[in-house]
């Protein structure tokens, strides 16, 4: 048995590579490297591809079929919400376009069991104080569009040709389970911090007038170790013949603010973190934290960590790292 895992180079991908490596799996890694870095896929076979390009569906196809693969656990997309806001066609492209190419090849080689990296970022704006999977999704950006487009294609090819399907709704990952797997791009929040702080700067904050406590917009974060542990056992769900449910919370059901994360960062590394203050960034709901209790009851999972070791770990990661900072 194989586990096909898109994106397997980048952070979250090259944390379930390990955890499935260390349980005995074989693995081969799709990536087109953008992000990722081959060296933190531990001697996988890696074919570097972007899957959303025009030959994606006959090398997947030729992929899962040479390496007997029987599921496949999908991470490689685009997920930058500013970005997605200036380039919705583009975004369209990468993670819808690449995901109808895996799916496709997955029909074709015969493949039927896959575990989909979705988002919080589908239920937009949500005007509850804890989001439950139940509630209607409604994204108000085109990051989040194509992350609910994904699902209900994956819930379609389920009813179509039997593939057993199942999609994770991330809330905010951080920490590192390894310091040589730190967040390698300074794209979320703790590493755009730490690049900030290593260049000399002050951390920016975009907007301090939500109706939050401290004004700052407030988050869901999960150690990015719990995260990985909850694709394994989704791939353990996907065995099950009666499956009550295809889309998953993965967060703590607690919030913490953009402001509490960077005094965090402040009392782990010593370092000065007063942050200046930028307007607001279009697409940014000022709360979503997950409820946690389908994924707890159903799959047996539980985020074990909070912000503090999730934030000591990070700043180990890049302590590790080509970019130390010196304190």
């Amino acid at each position: 048995m194989t586990i096909l895992v898109t994106g397997g180079a980048g952070y979250i991908g090259a944390h379930v590579v390990r955890l499935l490596q260390q349980r005995g799996e074989k693995v081969v890694v799709v990536d087109d490297l953008s992000t990722g870095q081959e060296g933190r896929i531990g001697g996988a076979p890696l074919v570097r591809l972007d899957v959303s390009s025009p030959e994606a569906v006959e090398v997947l196809t030729r992929t899962l079929t040479e390496h007997e693969v029987t599921a496949v656990v999908h991470f490689a997309a685009r997920k930058q919400v500013g970005e997605s806001v200036e380039k919705p066609a583009w975004y369209y492209q990468q993670n819808v376009g690449g995901f109808t190419n895996l799916v496709t090849a997955m029909e074709a080689a015969g493949v039927d069991r896959l575990v989909f990296s979705s988002s919080a970022a589908t239920y937009g704006m949500p005007s509850v104080s804890m989001v439950e999977e139940k509630l209607h999704a409604e994204p108000i950006n085109p990051y989040g569009e194509t992350k609910l487009i994904g699902e209900w294609l994956g819930r379609a090819a389920s009813r179509s040709w039997g593939l057993r399907f199942v999609a994770l709704r991330y809330f905010n990952v951080a920490g590192a389970g390894w310091p040589d797997l730190g967040d390698p791009a300074v794209l979320n929040l703790v590493p755009m911090v730490l690049d900030r702080l290593e260049r000399g700067e002050q951390p920016k904050i975009f907007g301090d007038d939500y109706p939050t406590p401290d004004g700052t917009c407030i988050r869901d974060y999960i150690h990015v170790l719990d995260l990985a542990e909850a694709h394994l056992a989704a791939l353990g769900y996907l065995d099950e013949d009666e499956r009550a449910y295809d889309v998953f919370n993965v967060g703590t059901g607690t919030g913490s603010s953009v402001r509490e994360v960077i005094d965090e960062i402040g009392k782990v590394s010593g370092l000065d973190v007063t942050p200046e203050f930028l307007p607001r960034r279009a697409g940014d709901p000022p709360q979503l934290v997950a409820s946690p209790e389908r994924i707890n009851k159903v799959l047996g999972w539980t985020g074990t960590q909070g912000l503090e070791p999730i934030i000591a770990s990070a700043w180990e990661a890049w302590q590790a790292g080509p970019r130390r900072i010196d304190v």
